[in-house]
């Protein structure tokens, strides 16, 4: 395909999206790491000055995904997997911490994060096997494949650790159950997340009565002609209850100190307000901080380069996961609105051309995409604004960081380069 036709051919509406979110991002990264020793906008010493480059390294990269050919990367997605794991497992003997997390590999002039190629590679992987003739999603021995592909990176993220990035893998399920996963995997997950909560804020006790209650409400009221298999009903409900046992160990002696603190905090487990203020304050105090930064903001916000708890580094790595709180602080609940617009706008603009593609590998790495950024964009604002715990998980094209804006970028433009080869003419 010709440069002229890809032009042509490009989604711009995307295109605008994203260079509204990274500009928007760049300003809020020059704001909260403005200093009046460094007020150059192209100093590459500061952190927007790197961001720069790299949003200028992106734009080179975009070029290259656009000059080629849009079988390249389902011919290649495979090997791109391989490589990503081997990444991932050449940090346990070469990495660098940062931050105590032994995540990047040390490049001399930044930091390369490989959990971020990872995400483009297990995205095209995952595509790549479920769009293939002989794979049947309906059968198990197809779903354990499409499950281990998709495990694979969060098993070698988890050690690092890294338990955020790692989180971020499972959004690509949802690429699954589009394709036609059964919808119980589903609805087990989510009783098993439910189950998890409500036993940490009630107890097993409370947990194990509700569901014989229910077992009993339900042989007691149902229809005789309608008819369910007695023994594995009391299985599940037995099996349930184990795994509400199970939970109180795992949150005692699995989690460390500081998650236990982040759930009590999130849900209000702690009872003692004295307690729980004092655990806002230490554990919790980058999203109380956050909190209050956006609350001072108010509708029209402090004015850009005026937000003073922003200037007061007040919280802790606003320029990264907790770039958020600087819009609210600085621009208000309109720059924050406009943000959340922007965003969902994209990802709506991204289902339509993900559903407009009549090659599978296309439309499935599409829903990758989404589901992958839909993950970030909930995720971190869901901490920022305090609803979600902290878990550390960078808000797409807009947080700062070379790897996460390089690779979001790959990971956006590679699907809207094999959108324009999409066979349906005349879209």
């Amino acid at each position: 395909m010709s440069g002229r036709s890809v032009l042509k051919r490009i989604d711009w509406l995307s295109v605008l999206f994203y260079v509204l979110l990274v500009t928007i991002g760049w300003l809020n990264i020059y704001s909260s790491t403005f200093t009046d020793a460094n007020p150059s906008i192209f100093n590459f010493s500061t952190l927007h000055g790197k961001q720069l480059f790299f949003f200028g390294a992106s734009i080179v990269t975009i070029i290259v995904i656009m000059a080629l050919e849009a079988s390249f990367f389902e011919r290649f997605s495979s090997l791109l997997y391989i490589v990503s794991v081997v990444l991932l497992l050449g940090l346990f003997f070469f990495g660098k911490t940062i931050a105590g997390a032994t995540s990047w590999y040390s490049l001399g002039f930044f930091n390369l994060q490989p959990s971020e190629l990872a995400k483009v590679g297990t995205a095209l992987a995952l595509a790549k096997y479920l769009s293939d003739i002989q794979t049947d999603i309906k059968r198990r021995k197809d779903q354990l494949y499409a499950f281990l592909i998709i495990l694979i990176p969060p098993f070698l993220i988890v050690p690092q650790p890294d338990p955020g990035s790692a989180l971020i893998f499972f959004a690509l399920i949802f690429v699954i159950f589009r394709e036609g996963l059964p919808l119980y995997y589903l609805a087990i997950g989510f009783l098993a997340v439910l189950v998890f909560v409500t036993t940490l804020m009630f107890g097993t006790l409370w947990v194990g009565f509700t569901i014989v209650l229910l077992l009993v409400l339900f042989f007691l009221l149902k229809k005789k002609r309608f008819k369910l298999p007695i023994v594995p009903l009391i299985t599940f409900a037995v099996v349930t209850i184990l795994f509400s046992l199970s939970v109180n160990f795992v949150f005692n002696s699995v989690f460390e100190q500081r998650h236990r603190d982040r759930f009590s905090l999130w849900l209000r487990l702690e009872k003692d307000p004295a307690k729980l203020e004092q655990i806002r304050k230490t554990i919790g105090y980058n999203t109380y901080q956050s909190e209050k930064a956006i609350e001072s903001g108010g509708f029209f916000g402090k004015g850009f380069l005026e937000g003073t708890r922003t200037k007061g580094d007040f919280v802790p790595e606003q320029h990264t996961d907790y770039i958020f709180s600087t819009v609210g602080e600085e621009w208000g609940f309109i720059g924050t609105a406009t943000v959340v617009i922007l965003f969902t706008l994209m990802l709506l603009r991204l289902v339509h051309l993900a559903e407009r593609q009549k090659n599978n590998f296309s439309r499935m790495y599409g829903y990758g995409v989404i589901s992958i950024l839909l993950f970030h964009y909930f995720i971190n604002i869901g901490m920022v604004i305090g609803v979600l715990p902290t878990i550390g998980i960078p808000l797409p094209f807009f947080s700062y960081g070379g790897s996460g804006l390089l690779f979001f970028s790959i990971l956006l433009f590679v699907f809207l380069k094999l959108d324009t080869n999409r066979l349906k003419e005349g879209i």
